[in-house]
C-alpha cells in the first residue's frame, strides 16, 4: 500500500512556525502505536496540525479517528478544518451531539435532561411505535441509507444533518450515528470516552473496537477535572423522599418501607455528622449508610443487594409507564437504587471518597480521586494524542492521567515579546489572612485604572465567586460604568444559553466603547471562550485560584501523595490552580500578532515556585508594579492603539 504523506492533508498554503514539526511528530507517533502529550501555544493551529498528522496512517489502515473536545464551539471548529481538508484530499467527518439536541420528538425534547433518561425514552418510544421519525426510517430505508452516503461526501455540522432530517421526517440522531459508522473522523464530547457507561454504549452502538481507534483529546488540560466529574456521583435526601412517595403511588410497599427506614437512618447520620452549620461536608464510613436499615429490618448484605436491584428494575418499569402516559420519564426509585448499588460496589476502594454534604440540600456524594481511571482504555487503542496550550509541566500531566508509552513535546511560544505586557501588583493578595474590605478597595482601584487605559474590552477574572463578591461590595460596578464601558457579570449557575448570550453582548461592545466582563478563573468564560481582536485586549487576574482546603481536596492530596510520594500537594492543590490562572491569562492572545496586557493582582505570582508553572511568554517578562507604575506601563504599551 502506498504511504500517504501528512502534507496531503494540510489544506493551507503557508505553514506557521513549528507546524510541520508538530505534524511529523504526530504522524510518527500514530504509525508506531505510541501516545503523545503536546503543549503548543494559542494561535499555533493545533487542530489542523493534529488532523494532518493522524489522517495519513488512519486512512491507510482503516483506523477511526475520534476527536474529543470539551465545548460545542471547539467541536464545530474541527468540522470547519475537516471541510478545508476535504477541499484538498477526500475525508469524511461528523459531529456527535446528545440525543436531546438531535431529536425531533417533542416528548423527548421537553422531558429529558440527561443522557441516560434520553436513551431510555428513545428506546421506549421506538419500541412502542410512538416515534414517527423512527417509523419513517424503517419505511424509507433506502432513502435513509442514501442520505447517510450523501453526508459522507463532505464533513457536516450537526445543524446541516438536523435540517435535512427534519425535511425528510427522519431521525437526526440515528442518521448522525449512521454517518458516524462510515466516517473517517468522529467529533464528540469528552464524555463519550471518559464516562464508562456512555463509552461502552457508544462503541457498541457503532460496532467499534478499541483497537480500531486513534483518539485525540483537545484542550487536554481540562481532562483531570472532567474525568473526576464523570466518575463521581451524588444523591440527595430529597430524591430519597421523592422515591418513598413514588413507591406509595405505585403500590411498592416493601420498597417504601425500606426507603423510609433508610431515610431515617440517614437523618440520624446527618444530625450526628453535620450538626454544625459551619461544616459543609464530612467524610463518612460508607457502611454506616446501610447500618440502620440492616439492623431494623434484620437483613444481610445479600438481601440488601437484591432489594437495590429490584429498585432498579421497578425504576425502569415506572419510566416506561410514565412514557406511555406522556408524563416526565423519571423514576426516583430507580435513581436511588442505581446510586446505592454504585456506593456499595465502591466500598473498600481507596480511589474514592465517601461524603455527606450540604451542597444543594443534604446529600450523599461519591468523589472520585483518580482521574487516570477514566482513561484505562488508552492502553487498548492504536494511539492517543493529548494536546493543549496549558499542560506545563508535561510530566505532571503524564503522571496524573496515567498515560504510558507517551512522547512529550513542548513547542515554544508564538506570542511576540513586544505584544505581551505582564504586570504583577506587589501590594495586594487574596491570601485568606489578608482578605479585607481595604484590600478589595485597593484591588478595585487597580481594576478601574486599568480599564480606563486598556482600549475596548477587558476581562476581570477572580480566584473565586467569594472574591468576586468582595470586589463588588466596594461599589466596583458603578465605578466601572463611570468609565463609559458596559459591565457584564458572570452569574454562578447560569445556563449555557444565558451565558452565551451575555458573552455575545460583551463581545459586541468591542465595536463601540468597549466593555468589562467579570467572572472567575476556571470558569467557562476564562477557559472555554475565544476572544479575538478587541474582544479582550487585557485581563486582570485577581488572586490565585487555590481551592478551599475541604475534605475532598485534602483527600485528593493524600491520594496523590500515596501514589506519587513528595508530589501530592503539588499535583492535587497547587498545579490545578496555576493552570487555571494561565488559561485565563491566555484569553488576550489568540494569534501571534495580537497585543494584550495582563495584570495579576497577587504578589505571590512573583514567587519562583509559582512562576515555574507559567509558560515562557507569561513568565519571562513579568514586572512588579504599584498602582502608579501600572498606569505608566499600560499607557506606554497602549499609547499607539487608541
Amino acid at each position: 500500500m502506498e504511504r500517504r504523506e501528512p502534507m496531503e492533508y494540510f489544506p493551507y498554503e503557508n505553514l506557521r512556525a513549528h507546524q510541520e514539526e508538530f505534524i511529523r511528530i504526530v504522524d510518527d507517533v500514530v504509525r508506531n502505536g505510541e501516545n503523545a502529550i503536546i503543549e503548543a501555544p494559542t494561535g499555533f493551529g493545533k487542530t489542523i496540525s493534529v488532523l494532518a498528522g493522524v489522517l495519513p496512517h488512519a486512512k491507510e489502515m482503516g483506523y477511526k479517528v475520534l476527536y474529543l473536545a470539551r465545548t460545542h464551539r471547539q467541536m464545530d471548529r474541527v468540522i470547519e478544518e475537516l471541510k478545508a481538508i476535504n477541499g484538498k484530499s477526500p475525508v469524511s467527518g461528523v459531529e456527535l451531539r446528545s440525543r436531546k439536541e438531535l431529536c425531533l420528538h417533542n416528548y423527548l425534547r421537553e422531558y429529558t435532561s440527561d443522557a441516560y433518561t434520553a436513551m431510555v425514552v428513545c428506546k421506549n418510544l421506538k419500541k412502542s411505535g410512538k416515534c414517527p421519525f423512527y417509523e419513517n426510517e424503517k419505511k424509507k430505508k433506502e432513502e435513509f441509507e442514501e442520505v447517510a452516503r450523501f453526508f459522507l461526501r463532505e464533513p457536516s455540522h450537526p445543524s446541516e444533518i438536523l435540517n435535512y432530517a427534519e425535511t425528510l421526517e427522519l431521525c437526526p440522531y440515528d442518521l448522525t450515528r449512521k454517518v458516524a459508522e462510515g466516517a473517517d473522523v468522529i467529533v464528540a464530547s469528552y464524555l463519550y470516552m471518559i464516562s464508562p457507561g456512555i463509552r461502552e454504549a457508544f462503541l457498541d452502538g457503532l460496532g467499534i473496537q478499541y483497537e480500531d481507534l486513534i483518539v485525540i483529546f483537545d484542550e487536554a488540560h481540562n481532562l483531570p477535572d472532567q474525568a473526576i466529574s464523570a466518575l463521581s456521583d451524588r444523591l440527595s435526601i430529597h430524591t430519597i423522599n421523592r422515591a418513598i412517595k413514588e413507591a406509595d403511588e405505585y403500590g411498592e410497599n416493601e420498597i417504601a418501607n425500606f426507603l423510609s427506614i433508610l431515610g431515617r437512618g440517614l437523618e440520624i447520620l446527618f444530625q450526628e455528622k453535620l450538626s454544625s452549620r459551619d461544616v459543609q461536608e464530612t467524610p463518612i464510613q460508607p457502611e454506616l449508610v446501610f447500618s440502620h436499615v440492616l439492623n431494623v429490618l434484620g437483613i444481610n448484605a445479600r438481601y440488601l443487594v437484591k432489594t437495590l436491584n429490584e429498585m432498579v428494575s421497578v425504576g425502569d418499569a415506572i419510566r416506561e409507564d410514565r412514557i406511555n402516559k406522556n408524563e416526565p420519564p423519571r423514576s426516583y426509585i430507580g435513581r436511588t437504587g442505581e446510586f446505592l448499588l454504585l456506593w456499595l460496589s465502591l466500598i473498600g476502594r481507596d480511589d474514592y471518597l465517601f461524603l455527606m454534604t450540604r451542597d444543594k440540600g443534604l446529600s450523599l456524594e461519591l468523589v472520585a480521586l483518580d482521574p487516570s481511571k477514566a482513561l484505562g482504555f488508552i492502553k487498548d487503542v492504536q494511539s492517543a494524542i493529548f494536546m493543549s496550550g496549558t499542560l506545563t509541566p508535561l510530566e505532571a500531566f503524564h503522571d496524573v492521567m496515567g498515560i504510558d508509552n507517551a512522547r512529550l513535546k513542548k513547542f515554544p511560544r508564538m506570542i511576540k515579546r513586544e505584544n505581551a505586557l505582564v504586570l504583577v501588583a506587589k501590594d495586594v493578595s487574596t491570601r485568606g489572612a489578608e482578605r479585607s474590605l481595604e484590600v478589595y478597595r485597593k484591588m478595585a482601584d487597580y481594576i478601574v485604572e486599568a480599564v480606563k487605559i486598556i482600549p475596548k474590552n477587558v476581562g476581570v477574572f477572580t480566584a473565586s465567586y467569594e472574591v468576586l463578591q468582595g470586589l463588588l461590595s466596594t461599589n466596583l460596578q458603578v465605578r466601572l460604568e463611570e468609565t463609559g464601558k458596559a459591565v457584564f457579570i458572570e452569574k454562578q449557575g447560569a445556563s449555557s444559553k444565558e451565558n452565551d448570550l451575555m458573552v455575545a453582548q460583551f463581545k459586541a461592545h468591542a465595536k463601540a466603547n468597549g466593555a468589562v466582563l467579570l467572572g472567575v478563573m476556571g470558569g467557562r468564560n476564562s477557559e472555554g471562550q475565544d476572544y479575538s481582536g478587541d474582544e479582550m485586549n487585557g485581563v486582570l487576574l485577581v488572586g490565585l485560584p487555590y481551592a478551599r482546603p475541604t475534605p475532598r481536596i485534602e483527600a485528593q492530596v493524600r491520594y496523590f501523595e500515596k501514589k506519587f510520594p513528595g508530589k501530592g500537594r503539588y499535583y492535587g492543590y497547587y498545579l490545578p490552580a496555576h493552570r487555571k490562572l494561565v488559561q485565563a491569562a491566555g484569553r488576550v492572545h489568540r494569534s501571534a500578532e495580537e497585543r494584550g496586557s495582563i495584570v495579576i493582582l497577587d504578589y505571590r505570582a512573583m514567587w519562583s515556585n509559582i512562576r515555574k508553572d507559567f509558560p515562557d511568554w507569561l513568565r519571562e517578562g513579568i514586572k512588579p508594579v504599584d498602582l502608579a507604575r501600572m498606569r505608566l506601563y499600560l499607557r506606554r504599551f497602549w499609547a499607539n492603539e487608541r
